[in-house]
């Protein structure tokens, strides 16, 4: 009898061990996820800025929706110097970056791009009585600000390369120098416009209520791919992991498309319905 208990017992405490085993370890299952932080520079509204101690914006709103259903992620967002993003991502400090950005034939060498988040167009914002402007040609001579790293500086060196008798003047300013700040010097009159989408610079000017003092006017500017015109992406770093992630993102991206959840994001901080259209999204 004694033999047959102490069996009983260790074959009781074997198959003890044995659903242990078939338990899922939290700190394992932790440790399997893949940390990544997200880089912006938190002062491009509505896309991304800073609230209180929050930051938020419809592309970090985009990516905590698509985060939350990629378990296998742990996610971080760090704000910093708009300038910083894409060596940050070349170094691998950053693995995403959510800004606004939008495509160019050189980035695209250097990067991944997901399916397009949002679609505005090249506006720029000009005094209520100021005349009416179509083309960067019709702006010829006059002076704007913008930052050195941003798409629309190089749309607008662009144009002064190949009309340099009808240059516009540029002057850069810093990554954390607040968008708002090139509105008010357009209405002082230090510069004549501020190039940017219509959607920033329509949202901006109602939030500084400065519909009375200046006007959007759409232009005709692109960044030489009608494809691609308009639109904004998060971006990756051209290795396996950010092919992963890519791949990842764009999957849930068109999940969020289909069930309406990119439309109610870009409502509440575009102030419309700016989400592409589902076949941007295959």
């Amino acid at each position: 009898m004694q033999i047959k208990k102490i069996t009983t017992a260790s074959i009781i405490a074997l198959v003890g061990l044995s659903t242990l085993a078939l338990i899922p370890n939290p700190a394992n299952a932790a440790a399997k996820k893949t940390s990544i932080v997200i880089a912006t520079d938190g002062s491009t509204k509505p896309f991304d800025y800073t609230s209180g101690n929050k930051t938020t914006g419809y592309d970090i709103e985009v990516a905590r929706a698509v985060f939350k259903k990629l378990p296998q992620y742990n996610i971080k967002f760090q704000v910093v110097d708009f300038a910083t993003i894409v060596p940050g991502i070349d170094s691998g400090r950053f693995q995403v970056g959510a800004n606004d950005f939008g495509w160019t034939a050189e980035r695209d060498q250097k990067y991944y791009f997901s399916s397009p988040l949002s679609k505005s167009n090249n506006a720029i914002a000009v005094k209520k009585n100021a005349s009416t402007y179509k083309t960067l040609a019709d702006l010829a001579g006059k002076s704007t600000e913008v930052n050195s790293a941003s798409n629309y500086s190089k749309i607008l060196n662009d144009y002064n390369t190949a009309n340099p008798t009808k240059k516009i003047d540029i002057q850069y300013v810093s990554g954390q120098t607040p968008f708002s700040n090139r509105l008010t010097d357009t209405v002082s009159g230090k510069i004549g416009f501020t190039f940017y989408d219509a959607i920033s610079l329509k949202q901006t000017i109602k939030d500084m209520g400065m519909e009375s003092q200046l006007k959007v006017e759409n232009i005709g500017a692109t960044a030489a791919d009608p494809t691609h015109d308009g639109y904004e992406y998060f971006i990756f770093a051209k290795t396996a992991e950010g092919k992963k992630i890519q791949k990842d993102v764009n999957k849930v991206l068109k999940q969020l498309q289909k069930n309406g959840t990119l439309k109610k994001i870009s409502q509440k901080y575009l102030g419309g319905n700016f989400v592409p259209a589902a076949s941007k999204f295959n």
